[in-house]
């Protein structure tokens, strides 16, 4: 450092970005040892002020606004820093693998026209660069960007739409999202350590192998998510899970674990909103549909979380990256409106099982649809009927006036179960009003 007095910052801060509004905000940085840092923000024209300690760290926490700006923040310690072009708004962190990370410069189908897609100056990306780190690290790579056609060429598309929909829905509100994604990479590095110890789940990580990603316990975390814990945002949208499809059966409790690690770092009980994934013919056995089961739990019993369900929005079932990425962001974005904005017009929940009971040869199938359930095609595909010794057959399937499914297999006498799109690949084609689609069940789960 020398006699040198400037305030540093760390790179979550900067010209163009977008704080939480209405709440407390802590910002910090470095300076020299034992020296005053000032804070002033143009929004309130308070000062702020804390002395750096010996190793010349200093944080403040400062109050913000209603959503506006642009404003300015100054910061000095005998010299002066400025952040310029500062917005208030909404914050949301989306994070996860290759599906988060696809971005515009690969085939997006479901947006035809770009010509004014980017126009908005109120939605910002602070897109963090791939790292990894055996212990937590305090600095990340990547700066705030105004969205424009050459800086959303390079960001997650999935994460673009769901901020766009919420800034159109909220009445221009700047929206700022911070992007920490890394395609191919599974759960377990994600997770905070103390969280994978305390949970004792280090044993069920074991069976990771090296591929392209980093597959050290922690190591994204530690590199990607903790330098940001005390940036304040307003929630998380999170598209992963593909690449724990061989260690499906521990999903639930390892992702459980990962939210609840993150809600504690960031202090914060964060909604958190993610993806099933989607269909795919290249995963072996049925992991797909065991994997979607514990994504389906954690919505379930995990409290301020949803689940988006995206298995029709797939237009190449061999290409595990499907290029429908605008729907699934919006679908995101509707669950949060719903749940963290109080939209009540607003139903984003995909139907799911209810119940079912057997009526002779029948089994007679309950969803949560509100009204009736509709099929895009001639025939509703993909039910399977159970029988008493455990074999799946194939099945027919009507909607009923009252708006039940009855299914029914020609060569089952006594069915005891049946089973919707539980497989690897099966695209549901029967759809509520909303135009969301049924979610895949199974009635013989094993408790």
């Amino acid at each position: 450092l020398g006699m040198q007095a400037k305030v540093r910052l760390t790179s979550i801060w900067g010209d163009n970005m977008v704080l939480q509004q209405q709440t407390s905000v802590k910002l910090w940085g470095k300076a020299n040892p034992n020296k005053k840092v000032k804070v002033l923000p143009s929004w309130n024209e308070i000062e702020y002020s804390t002395i750096a300690d010996a190793d010349g760290k200093w944080m403040v926490t400062v109050s913000t606004p209603k959503a506006g700006g642009p404003y300015e923040i100054r910061f000095t310690d005998g010299e002066e820093l400025t952040l310029k072009n500062v917005l208030i708004g909404e914050v949301w962190f989306c994070s996860g693998q290759s599906n988060m990370e696809y971005c515009f410069k690969w085939r997006v189908d479901d947006i035809t026209d770009r010509s004014t897609l980017f126009d908005n100056k109120k939605i910002r990306f602070f897109k963090v660069a791939k790292s990894s780190s055996a212990y937590p690290v305090e600095r990340i790579q990547g700066k705030w960007e105004i969205c424009s056609p050459e800086t959303a060429e390079d960001f997650s598309v999935v994460a673009f739409c769901f901020g766009k929909r919420l800034n159109e829905e909220l009445g221009n509100l700047p929206i700022g999202l911070i992007g920490s994604y890394w395609g191919g990479t599974a759960i377990e590095p994600w997770m905070d350590e103390f969280t994978l110890r305390h949970e004792k789940l280090e044993e069920k990580t074991k069976a990771l192998t090296a591929g392209w990603a980093p597959t050290a316990n922690s190591s994204l975390y530690n590199a990607m998510i903790h330098p940001i814990i005390n940036y304040t945002i307003a929630g998380v949208v999170w598209y992963q899970g593909e690449a724990n499809n061989e260690r499906h059966q521990d999903y639930g409790v390892m992702f459980d674990a990962m939210i609840r690690g993150w809600r504690n770092a960031f202090h914060h009980y964060l909604p958190f909103y993610f993806v099933q994934i989607t269909p795919w013919s290249g995963y072996a056995d049925k992991n797909a549909a065991y994997l979607r089961e514990q994504q389906a739990d954690v919505a379930a019993t995990l409290r301020n979380t949803g689940m988006v369900v995206a298995g029709d929005l797939v237009n190449d079932l061999t290409d595990i990256h499907p290029s429908l990425k605008r729907q699934v962001g919006e679908r995101l974005a509707n669950m949060a409106l719903k749940n963290s904005y109080h939209k009540e017009d607003i139903q984003p929940y995909s139907p799911m099982l209810k119940s079912f009971r057997v009526d002779g040869r029948k089994v007679i199938v309950t969803t949560t649809a509100i009204g009736k359930l509709a099929c895009k095609d001639k025939v509703i595909r993909h039910f399977e009927v159970l029988d008493k010794e455990g074999n799946l057959h194939p099945a027919k399937a009507s909607i009923l006036k009252n708006g039940d499914i009855s299914v029914i297999a020609d060569k089952v006498k006594e069915p005891v179960g049946v089973r919707y799109c539980f497989s690897n690949d099966a695209m549901p084609n029967l759809f509520d009003s909303n135009g969301l689609p049924l979610a895949p069940f199974r009635t013989d789960r094993k408790k």
